[in-house]
């Protein structure tokens, strides 16, 4: 899936032309764009960002990083003074088209003309950033005809004109297309349409492919590397991703607790990290630690057995031939694994691909054809009937602050599963195993006073995924669908909740069917991997034979993706 660029194809109007290939000459680093001195927001007196400074040259790409937290994003939106109920101080001085000002004493009046036309930013969630009233060409052209004066014709076609150079396959029907219409990465290719309609000096990216695919994200990536060298704007890239900041930026300023505590080139930095939290972060890759046995060794009865599995969703016929047939839609098609004791079979692909369907009906949640087996046993109809497989599968969930109520205390949460699947047990025995249980994931009541009593609001994002741990570790199930367990944490978080899923598959020998689309969690986790791709099994084996030699044109672009 090579990144596809399209070329300006029709005249736009003479304010939005988009610059030839090759891009404006880059004016000499010491001639600053931006120059950040002494920047400093608080909130009702609580300090976020400490007085930092930086600075980025035209046609200049400078990444943020850090954890959740750090303050990079707040550092962003301080500059076009788009944070709510802060105080902000220091100076940001911009080369504004009427001299150099100070984007954070200047009349608001002034600032407005700034923002969206020399100063643009892209947001992390393009389903929230964008209208859902409007469609994506009515959004762009409302940015032309507002900052640029285009007439409304004019902005329509130049509209097109944008999304065709971002790449979006047939731009003129896209451009029709309300945001709920577009996938993932075509709202985000029209994000970067409409950031760029006016082609600003400075482009503030704000994870832009956080929500992506691995695929997606380098063709963004690229992307955004391809029209920054045609317009020869400066871009600041907000990110906890090291591959992106290594792929993409110039230079790197790493942020931790309000303060920049680095920066410098990308490659000095990354080759000589000198501040502790620096190094911290890049070593903060997943690390394998897991048994390695040979499938099949010990001879134990796979605790999962799927053959010619097959899901598939009715479809609506427009039309009258609707009234009288349906047609189907097939999310999983054929697809035939086992997970053997103290085993992971990892699964990957991108959306679509029909990796989450698989593990719902691995899960009797979703109506299914062909057969599947869970801990000797096959889901049935009949609720009642599968208690005792509920008991041996249990999922953890991508998202916890979702999937952990939030009127239910710790022990309320942890001990559920006692008072269903073992009923006889009384209050303080429940408590001693929800304690037991929250020792196995590292928490206690000496690190977290009052522990048993706190909601999950009171916790961090890894935290809460150890509290989702241990709330299917308290009923001793033999196999955990894990549904991309550690894609919304941070780095190191990520790193310590692997860390913690390894412990516990050799400590209690547990299974895990993996779901995710980083090959670096595959490589830390997997005993197995298979690749999907629209519901079908492309590619499978042991993580060896599928990530080091693959086969299939798919796995290839994936592994090269990472």
């Amino acid at each position: 899936m090579t990144p596809v660029l399209v070329a300006s194809q029709t005249a736009l109007p003479p304010s939005v032309v988009v610059p030839p290939a090759g891009g404006l000459p880059a004016e000499p680093a010491s001639l600053s764009l931006l120059a950040v001195k002494n920047l400093r927001v608080s909130f009702g007196g609580k300090v976020v960002v400490r007085g930092i400074n930086f600075s980025i040259a035209p046609g200049e790409k400078l990444a943020l990083v850090g954890e959740s937290g750090s303050g990079k994003t707040v550092t962003a939106l301080s500059l076009l003074r788009l944070v709510q109920n802060a105080e902000i101080g220091g100076q940001a001085l911009f080369d504004a088209p009427g001299g150099a000002g100070d984007l954070l004493s200047m009349p608001e009046s002034t600032l407005r003309g700034i923002r969206g036309r020399d100063i643009a930013m892209i947001f992390q969630e393009p389903m929230t950033a964008l209208n859902p009233l409007f469609s994506v060409g009515e959004q762009i052209a409302e940015v032309l005809q507002l900052k640029q004066g285009v007439v409304q014709q004019e902005s329509v076609q130049a509209a097109i004109q944008l999304l065709a150079s971002t790449g979006i396959a047939e731009p003129e029907r896209r451009a029709k297309s309300f945001p709920h219409q577009l996938s993932g990465g075509q709202r985000q290719r029209a994000m970067i349409a409409m950031a760029l309609a006016c082609q600003p000096k400075l482009l503030l990216a704000d994870e832009p492919t956080t929500a992506l695919d691995v695929t997606l994200r380098v063709q963004i990536l690229d992307l955004l590397s391809d029209l920054q060298r045609r317009n020869g704007m400066a871009v600041i890239l907000i990110t906890h991703d090291l591959n992106l900041v290594r792929r993409f930026a110039d230079r790197v300023a790493v942020m931790e607790n309000g303060h920049i505590v680095e920066q410098g080139a990308v490659a000095d930095v990354f080759a000589r990290p000198q501040h502790p939290y620096t190094r911290k972060l890049i070593d903060s890759k997943p690390a394998r630690d897991v048994v390695e046995t040979a499938a099949g060794a010990a001879g134990a009865a796979s605790l999962m057995r799927a053959s010619h599995l097959r899901v598939a969703y009715p479809v609506a016929i427009p039309g009258l031939a609707g009234w009288f047939k349906s047609a189907e839609f097939v999310a999983v098609r054929d697809a035939s694994f086992a997970i053997e004791p103290a085993r992971t079979l990892g699964v990957v692909g991108e959306s679509g691909s029909g990796k989450t369907t698989l593990a719902l009906a691995s899960l009797g949640l979703i109506p299914f054809s062909g057969q599947l087996q869970a801990a000797g046993q096959s889901w049935s109809r009949q609720a009642s009937r599968n208690i005792g497989m509920r008991r041996a599968v249990q999922v953890v969930f991508q998202d916890p602050f979702s999937s952990l109520s939030p009127r239910m205390t710790v022990e309320a949460m942890v001990e559920e599963g006692l008072l269903v699947h073992e009923p006889a047990l009384n209050q303080g025995e429940r408590r001693l195993r929800v304690e037991q249980s929250l020792a196995d994931v590292g928490m206690s009541e000496a690190q977290f006073p009052g522990l048993l009593q706190r909601y999950p609001h009171e916790f961090s994002g890894g935290q809460r995924q150890r509290l989702a741990i241990a709330r299917v570790l308290i009923i001793n199930p033999g196999l955990l669908v894990l549904d991309e367990p550690t894609s919304a944490l941070d780095v190191t978080i990520q790193k310590q909740v692997l860390a913690l899923l390894q412990r516990l598959q050799r400590e209690r020998g547990l299974s895990y069917l993996l779901i995710t689309h980083d090959m670096d969690v595959i490589r830390a986790m997997a005993h197995d991997v298979m690749v999907m791709k629209d519901g079908e099994i492309v590619e499978s084996g042991t993580v060896a034979e599928v990530l080091d030699s693959p086969r299939h044109p798919y796995t290839k672009i994936l592994v090269a993706c990472n």
